[in-house]
């Protein structure tokens, strides 16, 4: 998790750890990886302190923060390798389709 720490967002940027795609059905069966889907489901690892007001300067809340589950693009995103090997992503907060309970 130290790497995760280094990353701070600019602006309205999210970084998000997309969730594993299945690789086996319900049933067992092991699928290809070319039949595995993106998953369109991710975390909220860091956020950045929000996109700045054009007439204030100040920094609009992002609405979203570390640890929500949210619904993502199926494309987009800066894709980011960290030290533990592990993907994540980088979004602006609007492209973040919704935030699920």
């Amino acid at each position: 998790m130290s790497a995760i720490k280094r990353i701070i967002p600019m602006l309205d940027r999210v970084l998000v750890k997309r969730a594993e795609t299945l690789t086996t059905t319900k049933g067992g069966i092991v699928l290809p990886e070319k039949a595995q889907g993106k998953m369109m489901e991710g975390t909220v690892i860091a956020v950045g302190p929000g996109a700045r007001n054009a007439q204030t300067g100040a920094h609009i809340t992002p609405g979203v923060k570390e640890g929500d589950r949210i619904l993502l693009p199926e494309f987009g995103g800066t894709k980011v390798e960290m030290e533990d090997k592990k993907e994540y992503l980088l979004f602006r907060e609007s492209d973040i389709l919704a935030k699920l309970e």
